[in-house]
């Protein structure tokens, strides 16, 4: 399914306990980078950095270190986070909670 327009919708659950779903959305095909910030602006985890089609997508984010998305096997400390999507020209950033 295509869309017209770059989105990044907010992640499910939230907050979340130990992991949470992002869905994201690209017009056209280009390079798509999303990462996971701490408060303090330092990079915790890069979830997706590849060229993708048009289209519908979604990653999934654990906090436990047991994922495939987690890569330094480190658990991550309750508290306020940060995603960015990065496409082109496109960025945006949102919120996300980790309560444990």
């Amino acid at each position: 399914m295509k869309t017209s327009n770059f989105t990044l919708s907010q992640n499910y659950p939230n907050p979340f306990n130990p992991t949470t779903i992002i869905n994201y959305s690209l017009p056209k095909f280009g390079l798509v980078t999303i990462k996971i910030d701490e408060m303090l602006g330092r990079e915790v985890r890069t979830l997706v950095k590849t060229d993708k089609s048009a289209g519908n997508y979604s990653v999934q984010f654990s906090a436990n270190g047991r994922s495939a998305s987690c890569r330094n096997g480190s658990n991550q400390s309750s508290g306020i986070y940060f995603y960015r999507m990065q496409s082109g020209s496109f960025s945006q950033i949102k919120k996300l909670i980790l309560l444990k």
